[in-house]
């Protein structure tokens, strides 16, 4: 367990017995867990804290986890995990719009929720093992460039906020460069879950915002019906 101990989570959630629940098993897997209870306590702990993940609910007093993570996102590229007593799909899809990588429904299994912080946080250690070894640390396409080490896409020279999940899944498109990828590739290559919480919707939003982001402009993203997508690195 020890070598999860260096890996800070933020829990916040304004019921504190849900906080303990999950700080407790976080804690039993080997990971140092930071607690709020509200959005303005977030923001302060993020202040040089080292944290590598955030838990987030949304309905929290003082700031809301919308306007949290649409903060958090605008500064670091970290993980961040929506927990939500809304269940309907547009609820999920606005706080995938707003920066957030995964989105978890109230009552929801703590097992669940430790496998998938568990899985975002493999795929940050493959993708920056990845980048490390990797000799092309820019790469450009027409009007964008994009910073490998720096998690950073920048279109026409103006800096493009995209959330960790959808720049993983802009480079994972363009490492597999004209070549179509279905949505379960797509999750299986970013969350890495496994089927059991899958969930190809979240494929479809995030592209949906990724396009949107770079520009609804340009099609450097193609959909091939009933297939998936590809990245071409041509504007149409």
């Amino acid at each position: 367990m020890l070598l999860n101990k260096t890996l800070k989570i933020l829990v916040a959630d304004d019921d504190r017995e849900i906080v303990r629940l999950i700080g407790d098993s976080l804690e039993d897997e080997g990971y140092e867990v930071v607690t709020a209870y509200d959005g303005k306590q977030v923001l302060e702990h993020l202040d040089g804290s080292g944290v590598s993940l955030i838990i987030l609910d949304v309905m929290m007093p003082e700031m809301d986890g919308l306007e949290v993570c649409r903060r958090v996102r605008n500064e670091i590229a970290i993980p961040i995990i929506l927990l939500s007593a809304k269940s309907r799909e547009i609820d999920k899809v606005v706080g995938l719009e707003v920066g957030a990588d995964d989105y978890l429904t109230k009552p929801f299994s703590v097992n669940e929720l430790v496998a998938r912080v568990k899985a975002h946080l493999r795929r940050e250690k493959r993708n920056t093992k990845t980048l490390k070894n990797n000799q092309a640390a820019t790469l450009s396409f027409g009007d964008l460039t994009i910073h490998r080490d720096k998690y950073e896409v920048y279109k026409n020279d103006a800096k493009v906020n995209l959330s960790t999940k959808e720049f993983q899944i802009l480079l994972y498109l363009i490492e597999n460069k004209n070549l179509v990828l279905s949505r379960e590739q797509i999750y299986d290559a970013i969350w890495g879950v496994g089927s059991d919480y899958c969930d190809l919707n979240t494929v479809t939003v995030h592209i949906k915002n990724l396009r949107n982001k770079i520009g609804p402009d340009s099609d450097y993203i193609k959909t091939v019906w009933g297939v998936g997508y590809k990245f071409t690195g041509e504007k149409d």
